[in-house]
């Protein structure tokens, strides 16, 4: 999948993500601010997330429930600094738990990483639209 986007399309986009996802293992690259934690909301959405889903910078992990009992993880590896402080976390036992995860700064635990994992990479256009680029591995 490789698509331009505009925000009022975004709903479109996670669907077309869903649906195409090889893997439930999504690995989001971007430069800060392109709208990586913007679409993993709506991603979450659309797979029957009710709770308001935010960056979990802080924590590392975020946990959802969906109306149907699934678990999503929400990752963001911004502030790793060594690979070791997430797998201490016990990254690989999220990773390979068969639920959604979907992972912000994944270069930042690259050795971590399922090799199946989705790739979803996302630059802003000059218009102010995105690029969408989905890579099932």
């Amino acid at each position: 999948m490789n698509k331009n986007y505009s925000l009022n399309e975004l709903t479109l986009i996670a669907e077309d993500i869903v649906k195409n996802a090889q893997n439930k293992v999504l690995l989001f690259y971007g430069d800060m601010g392109v709208g990586k934690t913007t679409l993993i909301k709506e991603i979450c959405k659309v797979l029957g997330v009710e709770d308001a889903a935010h960056s979990p910078t802080f924590s590392l992990v975020n946990e959802y429930q969906t109306t149907n009992s699934d678990i999503v993880y929400h990752f963001d590896f911004y502030r790793i600094e060594h690979e070791e402080e997430a797998y201490d976390m016990g990254v690989e036992d999220y990773l390979y738990s068969s639920n959604w995860c979907l992972i912000e700064w994944p270069e930042n635990v690259k050795n971590l990483l399922p090799l199946d994992a989705v790739t979803v990479k996302i630059n802003l256009l000059e218009n102010g639209q995105r690029n969408i680029q989905l890579t099932n591995n």
